[in-house]
């Protein structure tokens, strides 16, 4: 397992994703039993729509993260969501309508949109060291891939001794816990940039900066297609498991939480042993040859699912630890490719850029994936979906350059020559001609050709 930086605001970070993860995973639980009290058999679409309105607030709320994180100081603005997720929570056990449950979940889910890309835009201000910082990305997936496996189980020993509107009250514990971590982690206050007299006047709303920076910069383009990539993997394994297992192969519940399971452990393995990995081999090689090997776990299950009969139950659980690797490969290394591309100032809105670009891309592949169960056979939906997978590895291996230099030499001919940035410059062609670490920003606003 990868050392735990040794920063005590960190540490207090990380112990806060843990606990709110817990009462997530307690929730979900939770969540699913109560659709089944309110809906009977009809629980399954009060889930989807449930799930549907997360992701809808994931993609529509996540942009105004970066906003929200610019006017307010960072520590004040997370303990304030997560009391508002603790008090959703406690609200939870007493619904008795479908419509106050997707209200509620739809409150629930616009804070955590709005938590999410600024807590993951905190951590690079607090880690300064690039292994540091590369550990803490895979102590968070890790953190991710524990509470799928072990929130479940937590869940079910608690079921012994309580009922399941009880669980919600764990959950709320966990994001009262959360709270209480982030207060006393001492975050750095929020940085705002000063205004340059000789900067050009932009009058550019904060809600699609992170957006137009995202989308300008190649490397970035190149990770937005290898989410692409992982949400068709993706969908595949967390929307067609329960049919796989349940109708085709006409196993129970265990085996369909045994078949997520694999998915979840392959996927904690990959994040294990990324940070040695990632010392040696840069983010494109990794990346993409990961994103290539979800397309190819899919195809692989699509043939043994079509030619095979006894063996496509331990087919399935490898081929879903391999998804679940190279899931994980794909996506651990994207918040250094985000802390690369952009100013201290200017992260939390790469983040929220990042994190509402990614859940569009899964917006779209779940209910591909549960139409294309629905209404074809599983060795057809596997191979559409591999077929998505490995489009998005091409798009995303042309859109990155395989030569991606941090530093990169640029003309500026729309600033004078007494500005700040132009010191050292060197006059070339009438044009002011200097190197340094290249973002997309005010003053840059094209990536130099």
């Amino acid at each position: 397992m990868p050392a735990v930086p040794s920063n005590r605001t960190y540490r207090r970070l990380f112990a806060a994703q843990v606990v709110a993860l817990t009462g997530t995973g307690l929730a979900t639980v939770a969540l699913g039993l109560l659709a089944h009290d309110l809906a009977g058999p009809d629980a399954g679409a009060v889930l989807g729509t449930a799930f549907a309105l997360k992701m809808v607030a994931y993609v529509g709320i996540g942009p105004l993260a970066g906003a929200l994180a610019a006017r307010f100081p960072r520590t004040r603005l997370l303990v304030t969501l997560d009391l508002v997720r603790a008090g959703v929570a406690l609200a939870l056990p007493w619904v008795d309508q479908v419509w106050q449950v997707h209200l509620l979940i739809l409150l629930l889910q616009s804070a955590s949109a709005a938590f999410t890309p600024t807590f993951q835009a905190t951590i690079p201000d607090i880690l300064a060291d690039e292994r540091d910082y590369t550990r803490a990305l895979s102590l968070s997936r890790l953190a991710y891939d524990l509470e799928t496996l072990l929130s479940p189980l937590l869940a079910a020993a608690l079921l012994l001794v309580v009922g399941h509107d009880l669980l919600f009250l764990g959950t709320s514990a966990g994001f009262a816990g959360s709270a209480l971590l982030v207060l006393a982690a001492a975050l750095p206050t929020t940085r705002t940039t000063p205004t340059d007299r000789t900067t050009p006047a932009t009058r550019r709303t904060p809600t699609p900066r992170g957006t137009r920076a995202y989308l300008g910069t190649p490397r970035l383009r190149g990770l937005l297609a290898a989410h692409v990539a992982v949400a068709a993997a993706g969908s595949a394994v967390l929307v067609d498991t329960v049919v796989y297992v349940r109708v085709l192969l006409g196993r129970d519940e265990t085996a369909v939480a045994i078949a997520l399971a694999a998915h979840g452990l392959g996927s904690l393995v990959a994040a294990l042993a990324l940070p040695r990995l990632l010392d040696h081999v840069a983010e494109r090689p990794v990346m993409v040859r990961a994103s290539a090997a979800l397309a190819a776990a899919l195809a692989t299950t699509a043939a043994t699912t079509a030619f095979l009969d006894d063996l496509r139950w331990p087919a399935l659980l490898v081929l879903w630890a391999v998804v679940g690797a190279a899931g994980s490969l794909v996506l651990t290394p994207a918040g250094r490719l985000l802390r690369r591309s952009a100013r201290p100032t200017d992260l939390p809105h790469l983040f929220a850029a990042d994190f509402s670009l990614s859940h569009a891309c899964w917006l779209l592949c779940y209910p591909l994936a549960g139409w294309l169960a629905t209404t074809t056979s599983m060795p057809t939906t596997l191979l559409v979906l591999a077929a998505i997978t490995a489009a998005a590895t091409a798009v995303a291996t042309r859109l990155w350059p395989a030569g991606d230099p941090e530093v990169l030499e640029h003309d500026h001919h729309d600033l004078t020559g007494e500005h700040d940035h132009l010191r050292g410059a060197v006059l070339v062609d009438g044009r002011h001609r200097h190197a340094h670490a290249y973002r997309i920003d005010d003053l840059h606003t094209r990536w130099p050709t």
